[in-house]
């Protein structure tokens, strides 16, 4: 007998068994494991609560909810993420054994094509999800990285009204991406009546400036103390920041009244405390 003849019937028998342990799709495109799908023995469908993603079950038969970046999943529940997301176990102690957090495959932030900075890919096609499709320009990712954008005071400096042999400062913060050069200047007039922009400490021995970056991310913090202050400190002084994308400023006054040697505040001297 042809060995063909003998290897056939066998091939026959075992592909059920297969194509089981593949999982492969039997007729109508369903699992074989699934039964015929009964929608009205499905749970009661309910909106996906912003921002669950809907989507059908393994057998494609009943309405489920996906869960968004930073929902809960696993656990005795069983939540899924959506797709492209992964189930993260959390830190012990924070939540019961065996639930995690829905967390983007792909970390870091994206610069969508709205302009809009979204912390990971997964938040920008989300968003793409629910936004108008077949128009020109539809959101996509542009660049890896938040977008760039001019420098924007969020906290100006404050005006100021002290005396002098006072210490007084100034604080500015903005905000801009990529990170912005920021500078105290004194604004003040020449002789002709025409603005001129002092760079500060300059040659003032009585001036000090401090930039860094922070609080929070793409922002930056710059102070200008001023100790001790005299009276030819008054004046306006300007935090001004630059980056490729533009530039900002803001301005604020200090105004300084003459303190004479008997108004002077007198401390006690270490030999008075005893």
């Amino acid at each position: 007998m042809p060995r063909s003849a003998v290897l056939f019937p066998l091939l026959l028998l075992l592909l059920p068994p297969l194509a089981s342990s593949l999982g492969l799709l039997g007729a109508g495109g369903r699992r074989p494991e699934c039964s015929p799908c009964r929608p009205e023995r499905c749970p009661e469908p309910a909106r996906c609560p912003a921002p669950g993603i809907p989507a059908r079950d393994e057998c494609g038969c009943c309405a489920r909810c996906l869960g968004a970046e930073g929902a809960s999943c696993g656990g005795r529940a069983g939540a899924r993420c959506g797709p492209e997301l992964v189930c993260a176990s959390r830190a012990a102690g924070v939540a019961p054994e065996g639930t995690g957090l829905c967390v983007c495959a792909q970390r870091g932030a994206v610069c969508g094509s709205d302009g809009r900075s979204y912390p990971s890919v997964c938040a920008l096609r989300l968003r793409a999800r629910h936004a108008p499709r077949g128009q020109p320009g539809h959101l996509h990712k542009v660049r890896d990285g938040p977008c760039e954008f001019a420098p924007v005071v969020i906290i100006p400096p404050r005006s100021v009204h002290n005396v002098t042999g006072a210490q007084v400062y100034l604080l500015c913060e903005v905000r801009a991406v990529p990170p912005p050069v920021v500078t105290w200047r004194k604004v003040t007039q020449s002789p002709e009546g025409t603005q001129v922009l002092e760079d500060l400490p300059g040659g003032h021995v009585n001036i000090a400036v401090q930039v860094r970056g922070g609080p929070s991310d793409h922002e930056a913090t710059a102070w200008i103390l001023i100790n001790p202050l005299r009276k030819e400190d008054e004046g306006v002084y300007q935090c001004h920041s630059a980056n490729a994308v533009g530039e900002a400023q803001s301005h604020s006054k200090v105004t300084v009244s003459h303190l004479s040697p008997d108004e002077a505040p007198r401390f006690p001297a270490l030999g008075d405390r005893m």
